[in-house]
């Protein structure tokens, strides 16, 4: 069952993921990125268009099987049917999510960390403008075909500051 608090918190599903980062320049941690880093962040670029577009199937596609995703802090989701009712209960509020400080991408072998600072803004079911704020914080692994998948999604990376 999806509970009202879930809904509001998936859509803070930040995961690095905005529509708009196609049309602004990209903020890194420096002015020039490899090809690793650039092929990671094409991944959480990817997986939020599918997100921002309400497309599940992207969305879904996105993770590794048994990726960890935490929709609400200390509240880890790892079961497929969980997260994909999650991920279609925050398509009702529109969300999206933008990155305006930049993003971090670490690549060690076939292991990739991305961390970025977002803000999503939405819309309640009653049309009350939603707005939330975050730090994702999301561990990637580069499969045997090249793609790299989200195997750890933490929108909430900074959970831990607020208490």
């Amino acid at each position: 069952m999806i509970y009202k608090r879930h809904i509001y918190m998936v859509m803070a599903l930040g995961l690095g993921f905005t529509t708009t980062m196609n049309s602004q320049k990209q903020k890194m941690m420096k002015t020039s990125i490899s090809k690793e880093q650039q092929e990671v962040l094409y991944a959480i670029e990817s997986m939020t268009k599918s997100f921002n577009d309400k497309d599940i199937d992207g969305v879904m596609s996105s993770y590794e099987d048994g990726a960890l995703v935490i929709f609400e802090p200390e509240t880890p989701v790892r079961d497929v049917k969980i997260l994909k009712e999650m991920f279609l209960g925050a398509f009702g509020i529109n969300p999206q999510f933008a990155y305006p400080n930049g993003h971090e991408v670490f690549v060690n072998g076939d292991a990739a960390t991305h961390i970025a600072p977002w803000v999503m803004t939405g819309k309640a079911p009653d049309g009350t403008p939603i707005r939330q704020t975050g730090l994702s914080v999301a561990n990637l692994r580069r499969q045997k075909d090249g793609r790299w998948l989200l195997i750890f999604d933490n929108p909430h990376g900074s959970f831990l500051l607020n208490q």
